[in-house]
């Protein structure tokens, strides 16, 4: 039965592993976003409120 034969399989395991641990994340990492992100002000817009009647 070959599927009882750890060897072809062990060695998939590993390399795909490898490839997991090794080569994708400096790849993800590298990514930068196109538009970097501002901090937003602390000052809060002035809310007016709706004075439309409501029947």
């Amino acid at each position: 039965m070959p599927q009882l034969d750890p060897a072809p399989w062990f060695n998939i395991l590993v390399f795909s592993w490898l490839v997991f641990l090794i080569i994708i994340p400096p790849k993800i990492m590298a990514h930068t976003f196109p538009n970097e992100l501002n901090p937003q002000s602390t000052h809060k817009p002035k809310m007016s409120s709706w004075a439309w009647p409501w029947h």
